[in-house]
């Protein structure tokens, strides 16, 4: 169902299309760390020329906290919780940035893998399948539905 899985140091990936609706899975390894989905009311978006997994996945790749749940979900459960005491001081001097460190973490560390759908609806449906721990066996741990 799923694609193989693709490194985010790869980014960009020229395989998605510019519009399309799915669902995605990112992983650290074996275990699961979040489950998404974009698309949404795709099938009132046909005007765009890029929309969907395409953008949402960059997005993500970005590393950027402001607008993306799944960076800030990064930055606050993995980043932050391994920074060194020493390297504290260096944000408020502007020389380390939890965007940047975000993003290193992101193409690191973490793989995604993506299905695409025909519509919103199904996306949605998959995507709680997913989060839910029902679709691949286990709970994201970002991101489940408990």
């Amino acid at each position: 169902m799923f694609t193989k899985r693709y490194k985010f140091s790869n980014w960009p990936n020229s395989e998605i299309p510019m519009v399309s609706a799915g669902v995605y899975v990112i992983w650290e390894g074996e275990q699961l760390i979040y489950s998404g989905m974009s698309g949404r009311e795709i099938e009132k978006n046909t005007h765009k020329t890029k929309y969907g997994l395409i953008t949402r996945l960059n997005s993500h790749a970005s590393g950027r906290l402001s607008g993306d749940q799944f960076c800030v979900y990064v930055a606050n459960r993995l980043v932050i919780p391994n920074l060194k005491p020493s390297e504290l001081p260096l944000f408020a001097s502007g020389k380390l940035k939890l965007d940047e460190l975000t993003k290193k973490y992101i193409h690191e560390k973490l793989e995604y893998q993506y299905v695409l759908l025909s519509s919103s609806i199904e996306a949605y449906s998959l995507e709680n399948e997913a989060r839910a721990g029902i679709l691949l066996g286990q709970l994201p741990l970002l991101n489940p539905i408990t």
